[in-house]
């Protein structure tokens, strides 16, 4: 609704021409958020033309055609250009512009452009005020990607996995016990070393066994 009174508002702000004259009025501003936005030039026309063709420009020199639609009594043509896609649409007083998959690096100003290419003599309208169309960059949404194995099968995998480090770290520290004591008890032996005698005799070696006098006792 306020996109159709902007348009009537637009074309009652035209005013009376002479003939073969062209007078185009557009909307100042238009703001994209759905990456889509549709361009309304409203014109006004008091000649006898016949073939029309109305041109969509883009930057303050109009240096770049967007795209165009031209028209006769019996056929319209539109096309556009590779950088963008546009499709325009011709219905009474007005040409409708209709871009999609518009992107930020996009946002500019735009002017329409009429022209009547016969019958003679050729006419285009003065250059408009133009529309500043505002392109908000679409925020890009990352999704995780979602685990195809259900959550109770993952927690009943962890678990095992951790009670099996369990046993395992277990059995280990018993064997390490075990081995322990084996080698405790191997190396606890007698100790077979021969006493020294209580006394010394100047007259011996240290070395030597000492003589048993008991033997000769009767």
């Amino acid at each position: 609704l306020i996109l159709y009174f902007i348009n009537k508002c637009s074309s009652h702000f035209l005013p009376s021409l002479p003939e073969n004259k062209i007078l185009v009025a557009q909307h100042p501003l238009l703001i994209v958020t759905n990456q889509t936005a549709t361009l309304v030039c409203n014109y006004t026309y008091n000649g006898t033309g016949k073939e029309f063709r109305a041109s969509l420009h883009k930057g303050t020199d109009s240096s770049v055609e967007v795209c165009f639609i031209s028209w006769n009594v019996t056929k319209i043509r539109s096309n556009s250009t590779k950088e963008f896609n546009c499709q325009g649409d011709h219905d009474k007083d007005k040409v409708i512009f209709t871009l999609w998959n518009m992107n930020a690096n996009q946002t500019d100003i735009y002017f329409c452009k009429i022209e009547v290419m016969y019958p003679p003599p050729y006419v285009y309208n003065e250059k408009s005020n133009g529309t500043v169309i505002h392109v908000k960059e679409t925020p890009i949404q990352i999704q995780e990607p979602q685990s195809t194995i259900p959550l109770w099968i993952l927690a009943t995998v962890i678990g095992i996995l951790a009670l099996y480090s369990m046993l395992i770290t277990a059995g280990f520290f018993n064997y390490w016990q075990k081995s322990k004591k084996r080698m405790y008890h191997q190396s606890d032996y007698m100790n077979m070393t021969p006493r020294q005698p209580p006394y010394k005799n100047k007259g011996y070696p240290s070395y030597a066994p000492t003589r048993d006098y008991t033997a000769y006792r009767s």
